[in-house]
């Protein structure tokens, strides 16, 4: 399995209206592609006036199916993502082989 980490820290203003989103929106249209198992969302305990951090994971069973989704699925709709919320985030996404889980 190969965990698909994406970090973004949102600004405060934003915050609200950006979590309705991912949650009603742009998670399940990730989803929709087919190409991950599960995600989960979270957000790092800290206050911070900048900005909130949040942290979403999806679970893909290869990285076939990760580089099948970059190419296809993630440019549309990570250009919502920049268009809806445009100089008010930052965002970095990362790639891991998950070795061991209590979830498998």
């Amino acid at each position: 399995m190969i965990l698909y980490h994406v970090t973004v820290k949102i600004d405060n203003d934003v915050r609200q209206d950006w979590l309705t989103w991912m949650k009603n929106v742009h998670i399940p249209d990730v989803m929709d592609t087919g190409r991950f198992e599960s995600y989960r969302i979270t957000r790092m305990i800290s206050d911070e006036d900048d900005g909130t951090t949040f942290s979403i994971q999806y679970t893909a069973k290869d990285m076939g199916a990760i580089d099948q989704y970059l190419s296809n699925e993630a440019p549309s709709l990570q250009a919502d993502h920049t268009r809806r919320y445009e100089g008010k985030f930052v965002a970095y996404r990362t790639f891991h082989h998950i070795l061991e889980s209590s979830d498998s």
